[in-house]
C-alpha cells in the first residue's frame, strides 16, 4: 500500500485519445476516488491529434453518470479555461494517470509556464516515458494548488468496497433485488443481476469488470487484514516480553 495524495478536492484522471485509453483502468481510478470521497473528473488529452474525440468521450461518459468527462488539448490556454470550475482559490487538485498522457503538460498549462519537463510518447505503443519521478505540489495563479504525480505502472484496489459499489451503482441496485442476500451472481436462482444482463438492461462486460474489481479488493483487503493482525500479535508479544523482563529485574 502506498498513499498517492491527501487532502484533495478534485482528482483529474488523465488518459489519451489513443492506445492508452482503457475503460477498466479508468474504473480503478474512479473507484479509488469515490472511496476517498474525492470528486473525480476524466480528462481525455491529445484530442487535437484525432479527427473526432467523440468515440473516446462516449466510452468515458458511459462509465458513470456521476463523473464528467472532457476532451482537450493539454497545451496552451485550453486547460486553464476548461478546468476553471474545479481549480478555484483554496482548492487542491491532482492529475493521475499513466506516463505520457500529459499530466505535466496540463500542470504547465495551469501554471502558465513550462516549469515541468515533458517528453513525447513512444510511437510503437503510445506509452509514455517516466519524466516525472516524484510528486510535487505547485501553487497556481488564482490560489489553487495542483499536484503533479509520476505515471503509475500498476494500480490495485484494497479497502475500496464502497468506492466500487458507488461506481457500479447501477449493478449494485440490481443486486439488492436478488433472491439471496449472499448471491454471487453466478449460478444462483433468482439472481437479478444475471436477469438484467439477459434482458439487455446491464452490459455483461461491465458486470464482469465489476466482479473482477470486487474479487481483487476482497483478496487485497483480506491480505491487509491478515498482515495487520500479525503486526498486532507481534506487538503484543514484544510488550509482554518487555514486561516479563522488567518483572525479572525487580525481583
Amino acid at each position: 500500500m502506498q498513499p498517492i495524495a491527501a487532502n484533495l478536492d478534485t482528482v483529474f484522471v488523465v488518459t489519451s485519445c489513443n492506445a492508452d485509453f482503457n475503460v477498466a483502468r479508468l474504473e480503478r481510478y474512479l473507484a479509488l476516488a469515490f472511496e476517498a470521497g474525492i470528486e473525480p473528473v476524466i480528462l481525455l488529452t491529445k484530442a487535437d491529434l484525432v479527427t473526432d474525440p467523440s468515440p473516446w468521450l462516449d466510452q468515458a461518459r458511459a462509465i458513470s453518470d456521476r463523473v464528467p468527462a472532457l476532451a482537450l488539448d493539454a497545451r496552451g490556454a485550453d486547460p486553464a479555461r476548461a478546468l476553471a470550475d474545479w481549480c478555484k482559490a483554496g482548492r487542491t487538485v491532482a492529475f493521475l494517470g499513466s506516463s505520457g498522457v500529459g499530466k505535466s503538460t496540463l500542470t504547465n498549462a495551469l501554471l502558465g509556464a513550462g516549469r515541468l519537463a515533458t517528453q513525447g510518447i513512444r510511437e510503437d505503443d503510445a506509452k509514455g516515458r517516466h519524466t516525472t519521478t516524484h510528486r510535487e505540489l505547485h501553487p497556481v495563479p488564482g490560489g489553487c494548488l495542483v499536484l503533479d504525480t509520476p505515471g503509475m505502472r500498476e494500480l490495485q484496489l484494497a479497502d475500496a468496497a464502497e468506492g466500487i459499489a458507488d461506481l457500479f451503482d447501477d449493478i449494485t441496485a440490481r443486486a439488492a433485488d436478488c433472491r439471496f442476500s449472499d448471491c454471487r451472481h453466478d449460478t444462483e436462482p433468482g439472481c437479478a443481476v444475471r436477469a438484467a444482463v439477459e434482458a439487455g438492461a446491464l452490459d455483461a462486460t461491465r458486470v464482469a469488470r465489476w466482479h473482477k474489481l470486487q474479487a481483487e479488493d476482497a483478496f487485497n483487503s483480506a491480505s491487509l487484514a491478515e498482515r495487520r493482525g500479525k503486526d498486532r500479535a507481534f506487538g503484543k508479544m514484544v510488550r509482554n516480553a518487555m514486561q516479563d523482563k522488567k518483572g525479572r529485574r525487580g525481583r
